[in-house]
């Protein structure tokens, strides 16, 4: 595949071209040259013929649904888990051979600032196993950012955190806390230098873990799915503060998503996978618009009639603790019930109490006042009392999907729906009952069979959430609670998951909890809405009605 001019499909309309190339890719130099890399799992291809050249300072944007090649493209990028199946990944960079110190290829002829040597360019094969070395010293000078994973000293203030950083690159100590401060200024989190890092919200978090890379005064960054998990108004902050870092420090940027507007919004240029193949590269615009041709929702399911009360809950109360803030409030006097077969939404903005509130009605935590209900059988069981004949039993009926869920990584997609979490089946059950679980959490029937012998790692982001709503489904739980279950799903298998979601209420009387900050989503599958604000329910009722309650500013948040 040569390089192109404009956007260029690759499959089905032939070439589209448009005149000229940015002035960015006529003027830098070529950081990393792709060649004809190809990706295979258990003989099933996942990267087909990749080839492609990246500009130094080049903001590259790798959209596609779940189960694209996405992440699987990303790490052999950053030279990450396993060589690829054939084809090469050429870095194009400058070095010092007095140091080892590695630059952008245009810093070439000029002198090292560390030792005063040279920077001689070299163009190393990521992956010949001949250049280890080197490959260590390529990627000491590369940044990431993942999704869900934020790598922090949870107990260490988030100053500490950056000072780390620091200290890792053997930065002057006399100048570390003047450069931390800068950073944290940097990602707009001065006011937060002080917390601790465990008790920052996720965006909060995700900030912290940028000024901990850009300590490293990367000439890359690699975000997979940076904002994939946050609400809208904290993704837009995020994407806000990587642009301003990528210009700041003249970074290059190789960001994948499934979400258009993240794209359209960081990307100078972009390419569309599609089952492992570029389609389309480009204009950010009209590749995006290439993805979203075949977004559709046609499928229609009729409104059911929900059953008595399944669950109720009266004055439920969840206070704690906080070193900085002192007896917080997460939860404050909350009341609503449930039907069955309902699917009932919990809105709010970041901070409102939802997750907490989740985990209360799951029996993960206790509240601190209240009380809480759930009809077993033909027996009302109180949530808010320890002990096997009332939390220990409902627990069991109750399925939880937060947000920051885990798969087991060394066991495969059956295993882990199976007796990797305490389930006994005979194989060939084992087997049928997995699939029929995948089928429910989005995947085709065709895909359900093929990740059963796969290993979590091997699947895409996307994918591994839906393994991980089928480990909830699997157990058969009257109640299931999804917190935040679109986060990292493409607009087109958020179809799926829809489509899953009713069939299974449908077919199975399940009745679900949702917390979202996902407006179309819940618009779409909610029966009611429960809207927080400061951890209290100030508004609950029919879907359309709650949303119509929304103020100004949680519309601007909830808005993609």
């Amino acid at each position: 595949m040569g390089e192109d001019e404009g956007v260029s499909y690759r499959r089905g309309g032939g070439m589209a071209e448009a005149a000229t190339m940015t002035d960015l890719r006529r003027s830098r130099p070529t950081l990393i040259s792709l060649d004809r890399v190809c990706m295979e799992f258990h003989g099933k291809r996942v990267l087909s013929n990749i080839s492609l050249e990246i500009p130094e300072g080049e903001i590259v944007g790798i959209i596609g649904r779940s189960g694209a090649g996405k992440t699987v493209l990303m790490h052999l990028l950053r030279g990450v888990d396993q060589p690829p199946t054939s084809g090469q990944v050429i870095y194009h960079v400058a070095r010092c051979a007095g140091c080892g110190h590695v630059e952008l290829p245009s810093r070439a002829g000029q002198p090292c600032p560390g030792c005063g040597g040279t920077f001689v360019p070299i163009d190393p094969d990521l992956w010949a196993p001949e250049n280890e070395t080197l490959k260590r010293e390529v990627m000491a000078r590369a940044a990431i950012m993942f999704q869900r994973t934020f790598a922090l000293y949870g107990n260490d203030r988030v100053i500490e955190n950056v000072l780390h950083a620091l200290d890792d690159i053997h930065y002057p100590s006399e100048k570390a806390i003047g450069r931390a401060a800068d950073l944290l200024d940097e990602v707009r989190l001065s006011h937060r230098m002080m917390h601790i890092a465990r008790d920052l919200s996720g965006g909060e978090k995700q900030r912290v873990v940028l000024a901990r890379q850009l300590a490293k005064e990367p000439f890359l960054l690699f975000a997979d799915e940076p904002t994939g998990t946050l609400d809208p108004e904290t993704a837009t902050i995020v994407h806000g503060v990587l642009m301003s870092s990528v210009k700041n420090q003249g970074m290059g940027m190789v960001v994948t998503s499934h979400f258009s507007n993240v794209i359209e919004s960081l990307a100078d240029r972009a390419l569309l996978l599609e089952n492992g193949e570029i389609i389309a590269i480009g204009a950010p615009a009209e590749v995006v618009a290439r993805f979203m041709q075949d977004f559709a929702d046609l499928e229609e399911f009729e409104k059911p009639d929900l059953g008595e009360n399944l669950l109720v809950a009266r004055d439920i109360m969840k206070r704690h603790i906080s070193v900085d803030r002192g007896v917080v409030r997460a939860v404050n006097g909350v009341g609503f019930d449930v039907k069955r077969g309902e699917i009932f939404g919990i809105i709010g903005r970041s901070g409102a109490g939802k997750t907490t509130l989740s985990r209360i009605i799951a029996g993960i935590i206790e509240p601190t006042g209240g009380e809480m209900n759930i009809r077993v059988g033909d027996e009302w069981v109180d949530m808010t009392k320890p002990g096997i004949e009332f939390r220990g039993r409902a627990k069991g009926y109750i399925g939880l999907l937060h947000q920051e869920y885990d798969l087991f990584p060394h066991r495969n997609i059956l295993d882990n729906l199976t007796d990797a979490i305490g389930l006994e089946f005979p194989k060939e059950l084992a087997m049928r009952k997995a699939i029929v679980t995948l089928k429910m959490a989005g995947f085709s029937d065709e895909k359900s069979r093929a990740v059963l012998d796969r290993l979590p790692g091997q699947l895409s982001e996307g994918e591994k959430h839906r393994v991980a709503l089928a480990q909830v489904l699997i157990r058969e739980p009257m109640l299931v609670i999804l917190d935040e279950p679109t986060g990292t799903m493409d607009p087109i298998t958020k179809i799926d998951v829809k489509h899953s979601i009713l069939h299974a209420r449908e077919e199975m009387e399940e009745t679900f909890i949702v917390v979202s900050h996902d407006m179309d989503f819940v618009r779409d599958i909610c029966d009611r809405l429960a809207l927080m604000r400061g951890g209290k329910i100030i508004k609950i009722g029919p879907t359309a009605e709650v949303l119509e309650h929304l103020t100004e500013e949680e519309r601007q948040a909830a808005s993609p």
